[in-house]
This record gives C-alpha cells, structure tokens and sequence, in this order.
C-alpha cells in the first residue's frame, strides 16, 4: 500500500516539474521554505541562492526530477500566475490611460457626488446667494450716462448733440428733486384764503410766482451741478457711476461748461430776484455756492462733506416756503419775516425733513461702491468707518417721526398726517435697522436705498393731501356752503345795512309831518 502512494506520488511530481521545466526562480525568498524530510533539496535550494548572488544564470530543473513535497511547486505555479496577471492589468491600465487622453472630449464624464440631487440644490442656492450679493452693487440707470450715450451717436457741433449734452451737465434727476421739494413746500404754506372765491381776483398763491420759483430753482440747480462736474472730471474717471459724464467723454470743453455753469446760475438768481422776492433769489445762490465751493471740494477733505450736502438739500423747502411767505407778507417782506416769523415753524420743519432724509438714502447709495470712492481719494464713511455709516443711517430715519408730528403742530397738516405717515416712516427705520446690524451685507444696503427712494415722495403727497383745512373748504366748495371768512363779511354787512336804516327812519318820519294834508 505504501509502494502504491508513493508510486502515485513521483507520478505527479514529474508531470508538474516536466509541466515547468522552462520556470526560473525569480527571488531568494521562495527558497527559504525548508524540508525537513528531503535533506538533498536542501542542498539543492542553497545552489540556486548561490546562483541568484552572482548573478549567475538560476539552474533549472530537468525532466525527470521529482520530491514527494509539492508545495515548492504550487508556489512556484501561483507566483508565475500573479506576474502574468499584474503585467495584462498594467498594461491594460496604460492602453486606457492613452485611449482616454485621445478620446478625452468625446468621452461624457463619470458620474460624482456632485451630480446627486442634494448637491446640486447646494450648489444652486451657493449661486443665488452669490447673484444677491452682486445685486447690492446695482444701482438705478444714471440719467447723466444715458444722455452721454445719446449725445456721442449724434453728430458734432449740432443741436442734437448739444442740448444732451447740456442736460447731463444739470443732472437731471437730482434737479429735478430740488425743484419738486421747492414746489411741495410752497403748496403746504398754510394761506386761509387758499380756496376762497371772494378772493379769485387777487390770489395769495401767484401761478406766475410758481412759475418764476421752478425755472429759477432749475436753473440753479443746473448752475450747482456743473460747477460740480467742472471741479472733478479726473476723479469722475475712476468712479463705474461717473466716468460717462460728458467732461470726461470729452463731449464738450472745459470753457463751454464752466459757461453754462455761470449763465445757468445768473439767470436762476436774477429770475427768483425780479420773479419771486430776494430773500428766495438770495438762497438759490448760497445753494450753488455751498454745493459748488464747499461741499464739492470737502469730499476730499474730511467725511463731514456729508453733512454739508444735506445742508443743500435742506435748503429748497425753505425757499418754496419764502416764496409762499412772500405773498402774504403783511410787513416789510425782508428775509426777518419770511424765514424767521411766527408761522415760519412750517418751513424749518420741511428744510430738516428734507436734511434728514439723506443721510439714510446717501449711506446706502455710497455704500454700494465704497471701494470706488476709496480709490477715487473721497473720505466717505462707508470706507473709513462702517459701524459709524450704519449708525448714522438709522438716527436719522428715526427723525421723521418728531417731524411729522410737528407740522401738525405747526398748522401745517391735520392730525391725521402723523398717522398716515407711519407706515412709511417704520418702514424706513426696518430697513435702516438690517442696515446698521448688518453693515450694508446681504441686501440690507438695497434694501435701504428703495426704502429711502420711496420714502420722500410719499411723506410729501401725503402732507399735500393732508393739508391744514383743504378738505373742510373744498367740502364747502362743493356742496355750496359759505366759508367761515365769507359769513363774517356777510354779518358785517347786515349791521351795517340796519345801522343806516335806523339813520333814515327819523328823517323819513320828520318829512311827513311837514307835508300839508291832502285835500
């Protein structure tokens, strides 16, 4: 039995050593496998390390040699296997690498995790926060760069060049503010005789007045704003918001605006003088003065520039107002009792509403390209102090409460106005409030620009409308009732009319006792 097995054995090791006859050994390291029973092979392994030492060529096994130990060669056989499938990946790696690098534009990508579906809404809200962030540095179309644009596709020296031209010299927009503070003051100058028929002769309020108060302020306004682009046409450069102006296009001569500045601003004085009364004409020129000489070249100086353009705009409600005043001036009719007489409180009230608003519409407005007014050389607070830009914002739009109140206490609105403008005015502060907390980010710094844009138009209708006793005598108009004015006129005049008629009854009396009787 024992004969047997090992018959069977040499049998199957000489197939498997004739079957690798051609193997080589590649490394000591399969040799230090030890046979305890098989000393001869032993000496056999030392060989072939002594071959693989001297470089010398590995001895290979011939035909015919067998151990009764296989395990030597199911090595030998796995190790073979594992080379030659390690070699065809390798391969077959490199052979994809090239056909991937030919084909590299035509081959549609491999899905990641970022094209599973939570990734891509992240990735889309990262793309909308992003969009919002930019839409902070929107701001409203420039009329000025719109008519530049226009003014540069027409041809040189025409009129169709020159009137744009001229009109983005004045600044449109911002005139045209002016002019609709000025006329807002003037209709709330509080004139009892406002509606009364007895008095359509001679009228308190002067249509040709309003019309000499908008073309001067206009005019004036146009002067200011020039003077402002003549100072500043290399910094107007740098700015994305200025660098269309027509100066800087160089679409008209430094000589030809600085002589539309000058003749703007005669003829705005000289018609709110001949026009209106000159304590109006008198203010019209200290507003081209203080934006043109002071606060223009204070941009450069100091942040408190800011507060010196509000003083600007605070001043055409106090000339609509003298100019309304003026019409019903029971004295002298100097600029005493125009600005500083009893019922003036109206007009004050107005200039510093008007003061107010710009601190919250200018900070969020600068904001928006504060890196801009930084390189351009402008001490603005929204660069040199952040904290403090925001700060200012919101005490100011706190303002606007006190004020609307005190023009119902002044006479100039009914009481209802300090409640039909809330609304508006807590708006404001809420947005003024995200400004301050936020420091302009995250669309709070938009947020309080339109705020503030809607703001001013709405504060101003709704004092028109709720003007001091207009609806009460456009009631009478209407259903015929007599004005309170009219029905002391009508009681004096009844007494009069039975004063004299108690004066003639006596004589009438004496007269017929002096008559003879009739026969």
């Amino acid at each position: 039995m024992i004969r047997e097995l090992q018959h069977h054995d040499l049998q199957c090791v000489g197939q498997e050593s004739t079957a690798s006859n051609d193997y080589t050994v590649s490394s000591s390291e399969r040799l230090q496998i030890q046979w305890p029973h098989y000393p001869r092979n032993i000496s056999r392994a030392s060989s072939l390390r002594t071959a693989i030492a001297t470089n010398a060529p590995a001895p290979r096994l011939r035909d015919g040699y067998f151990s009764p130990n296989t395990l030597l060669e199911k090595v030998r056989a796995g190790s073979r296997r594992e080379a030659i499938t390690s070699s065809a990946s390798a391969t077959g790696s490199i052979a994809n690498k090239n056909e991937s690098s030919k084909h590299a534009t035509s081959t549609p990508p491999t899905t990641s995790t970022q094209d599973l579906p939570h990734r891509r809404r992240q990735a889309a809200r990262r793309a909308a926060s992003a969009k919002a962030s930019e839409a902070d540095l929107v701001l409203p179309e420039n009329t000025s760069s719109k008519l530049t644009e226009n003014a540069s596709a027409q041809p040189v020296n025409s009129v169709r060049r020159l009137i744009p031209v001229l009109l983005s010299l004045s600044k449109p927009r911002l005139s045209v503010l002016v002019v609709l503070t000025a006329m807002a003051s003037y209709s709330l100058y509080p004139v009892p005789e406002l509606l009364s028929p007895s008095l359509t002769d001679t009228p308190s309020l002067s249509t040709l007045t309003l019309f000499f108060l908008t073309t001067g302020t206009t005019l004036c306004a146009a002067s200011a704003n020039a003077f402002n682009m003549l100072y500043e046409p290399k910094w107007d450069a740098m700015m994305s918001r200025t660098r269309n102006r027509p100066l800087v296009r160089k679409l008209i001569s430094t000589r030809g605006a600085a002589l539309f500045a000058i003749v703007s601003g005669v003829l705005g004085t000289a018609g709110l003088y001949f026009g209106v009364n000159p304590t109006v004409s008198f203010l019209g020129f200290l507003n081209i003065l203080l934006y043109a000489g002071v606060y223009t070249p204070m941009k450069r100086i100091s942040w408190l520039n800011t507060w010196v353009g509000a003083i600007v705009g605070g001043i055409p409600p106090m000339m609509g107002w003298a100019a309304a005043a003026g019409q019903s001036a029971t004295q002298a009719g100097d600029w005493k009792e125009l600005l500083l007489g009893e019922q003036n409180l109206g007009g004050w009230l107005l200039a510093g509403l008007l003061f107010a608003w710009q601190f919250p519409h200018f900070m969020a407005l600068s904001w928006a390209i504060r890196e801009e007014y930084k390189n351009a050389g402008y001490k603005m607070l929204c660069w040199m102090n952040p904290a403090r830009n925001g700060r200012v914002a919101l005490r100011y739009s706190l303002v606007f409460f006190p004020i609307c109140i005190g023009l119902c206490y002044a006479g100039v609105t009914e009481w209802s106005f300090a409640v039909a403008s809330a609304p508006v005015n807590v708006w404001l502060v809420k947005e003024a409030v995200r400004f301050w907390k936020l420091e302009g980010h995250k669309g709070s710094a938009r947020g309080l620009f339109w705020a503030s844009v809607w703001h001013l138009p709405v504060v101003m209708i709704l004092a028109m409308v709720e003007k001091k006793g207009m609806w009460q005598r456009v009631w009478r108009a209407v259903v015929g009732e007599p004005d309170i004015d009219d029905e002391d006129w009508i009681d004096e005049d009844e007494e009069e009319a039975v004063l004299s008629a108690r004066k003639v009854k006596p004589d009438v009396r004496a007269a017929a006792i002096a008559l003879p009787p009739a026969r």
